[in-house]
């Protein structure tokens, strides 16, 4: 959501801010610009749309200087407008924010009661014209900054030049991440660590409160008092190489076809591969002497979450409260003693997440970080990290962060289960070995169903209403397929536990709405194939997602059948969730959609 970059160094930087902006794409974004100081004065570029609108501008009115700043923007406050996007330059202040101020209102309306002119309708611009007038209030740079910063009231993260101090970016952060680079003789920002891969791999993270100095050859930080600290240099994770398409069409695609070799990864993590044992956990969360489990999250990593309780449950028996991090932190939950909770988010700086962890840790509970991004704000703040190692997913829609998400619960799940006495030693060696053998299955599956899944997205593209159903854990698996569907196609589409059709979705059932029916052959089979059979008498056009025993006992001649192999229940989700992220794919390349930046989506929601 928004991505911010800067270069100080001693070459010209319009282009590799450019590049660096290109990096970050992912975030989404719907317009773009950057500014640098050049012969001594502010110049910018702006661009409504995608990068190549902002790099033929560029081409056209080129930008000189050796020091600048650069934004993707994401409309939050005003429409998506050239006007609108950032950088905002006032008297020689060039700003750019991710975040929200929340305060903006007063502070324009005060900001217009001594003269000042606004020019867009965004909360960003007054963080300019404050800065503006202190500066002609007789201020230092510094000094105007740190009373800046105690006015304004949210969430951001800026990047500020000014005019008159060409060899310096002013930065700061309360909420969205912002990341220093290192270099030779130059340094470097960005709102994450991939922004910066081609140009650096080591840097430093500011936390909340922190605001700094950025200058060719060093970085001064200081708190929320303005007082020195220091925070420390670490290597950066994110490889450039990673970051590419390689042979495939879309990021999203790449990232599919990634999914057996990062769940390997992850599971090389969590079990002993040669003992069929999970690996202990104590040394990082008790789950022995947790007397329940709280679990939150936002999207995609939401429903993980979901399918994780079931195994909570069942494996460890372990009672679990879950809910969105958006109602779960005004819920004002009494929260048991002894009780412990884990966080769930790809990037690791989801605000709504973020916010449901403090409070959580703010009444006394063992917190855990479900995360890809180790050097993340939630990571930092939790307890216990318990990696995903996903790699960089590039795709707004997640598919290889949410498999690896659920691999690291079902181990979690199992790992609490053994430390409970809940699962026997023959349990644990058959679950490790289902849990060892998923790569493999997904390798399979990927090989084997693509001619028949692109069939199916074609058809399935005419149309502008479909429902997903599924019992156990393929209920939230039918309301992911559903959110992959319409993220990135912009069908409309809905998941339903199967139980709840008669309560309302089969209104909807005709001839026009495809359904979408998950149904591996587990003990919930029986009742999912009756829940089908009530689709397809009512002339409802079914999909039927199951594995060679479902196939083998239940034959409906309205079927369009998509046969898995028979695999455990515990890895089900992770085999099932394959075929509905190719569906979503396919149907919205055939539908000519944006796949990897969908339409008014981020990746990385860092606001409320």
């Amino acid at each position: 959501m928004c991505g911010i970059v800067g270069i100080v160094g001693g070459h010209p930087v319009s282009q590799r801010l450019l590049d660096a902006l290109k990096r970050l794409e992912y975030r989404g974004y719907d317009s773009a610009g950057v500014a640098t100081i050049s012969g001594g004065t502010l110049e910018r570029r702006r661009a409504q749309g995608k990068l190549i609108n902002l790099e033929m501008r560029l081409k056209e009115l080129p930008l000189d200087g050796i020091i600048g700043i650069g934004h993707t923007r994401w409309a939050t406050h005003g429409a998506p407008t050239e006007r609108n996007a950032h950088p905002h330059i006032v008297d020689g202040v060039a700003v750019v924010h991710n975040g929200i101020i929340e305060n903006f209102a007063e502070l324009k309306a005060e900001l217009e009661e001594t003269g000042a002119d606004f020019e867009t309708s965004t909360d960003s611009e007054v963080v300019a014209h404050l800065l503006a007038k202190y500066r002609r209030d007789g201020m230092s740079g510094h000094g105007a900054m740190q009373k800046m910063l105690k006015r304004l009231r949210g969430a951001f993260s800026l990047a500020i030049i000014f005019q008159d101090e060409p060899s310096t970016i002013t930065v700061a952060r309360n909420g969205p991440p912002l990341v220093i680079g290192h270099g030779d003789g130059e340094m470097f920002l960005g709102s994450d660590p991939i922004s910066l891969a081609p140009l650096t791999n080591e840097v430093t993270y500011l936390i909340d409160g922190d605001w700094g100095l950025v200058s060719r050859t060093e970085v001064m930080i200081f708190d929320s008092e303005g007082n020195p600290v220091t925070r420390p240099r670490c290597a950066s994770m994110a490889l450039a190489d990673r970051v590419t398409k390689g042979d495939y069409a879309h990021f999203m695609e790449k990232e599919i076809h990634e999914q057996p070799q990062v769940v390997a990864r992850a599971l090389t993590h969590y079990v002993d591969i040669a003992g069929r044992r999970v690996a202990p956990l104590s040394a990082r969360m008790d789950f022995a002497n947790v007397s329940s489990l709280v679990i939150s999250a936002c999207g995609t990593a939401y429903l993980a979450g979901l399918i994780g309780r079931y195994w909570f449950e069942r494996y460890a028996r372990l009672s679990v409260e879950i809910d969105v991090a958006s109602e779960f932190r005004y819920r004002d939950i009494p929260l048991p003693p002894h009780a412990a909770a884990l966080f769930v988010s790809q990037s690791g700086e989801t605000a709504d997440t973020l916010a449901s962890l403090r409070y959580c840790k703010g009444n006394g509970l063992k917190v855990g970080a479900v995360v890809n991004t180790t050097e993340s704000t939630i990571a930092r703040e939790a307890d216990a990290i318990f990696p995903i190692f996903a790699g960089p997913e590039i795709g707004v829609a997640s598919t290889k962060a949410f498999t690896c998400q659920l691999t690291v619960l079902a181990a979690l799940a199992l790992g609490a289960g053994k430390a409970r006495g809940r699962i026997c030693e023959d349990e644990e060696r058959q679950l490790v070995t289902s849990l060892i053998e998923m790569p493999r299955i997904m390798r399979q599956v990927l090989e084997n169903i693509q001619p028949k899944i692109q069939l199916l997205s074609r058809e399935l593209s005419e149309f502008s209403h479909v429902l997903y159903l599924g019992r156990g854990t393929s209920f939230p698996l039918a309301m992911e397929g559903a959110l992959k569907l319409k993220e990135i196609s912009y069908i409309n589409a809905g998941g339903y536990a199967a139980g709840e059709l008669k309560h309302g979705p089969i209104a909807l059932v005709d001839e026009n709405v495809p359904v979408i029916i998950i149904a591996p052959h587990d003990r919930f089979f029986d009742k999912t194939v009756s829940n089908m059979q009530e689709v397809a008498a009512r002339g409802g056009r079914v999909v039927f997602i199951t594995d060679e025993r479902g196939a083998a006992s239940s034959k409906l001649d309205t079927l369009q059948t998509i046969v898995l192999p028979d695999v455990e229940e515990i890895v089900a989700p992770m085999i099932f969730s394959l075929p509905l992220q190719l569906l979503a794919y396919h149907a919205a390349v055939f539908k000519g959609t944006d796949v990897d930046q969908p339409r008014n989506l981020a990746k990385s929601v860092t606001v409320e």
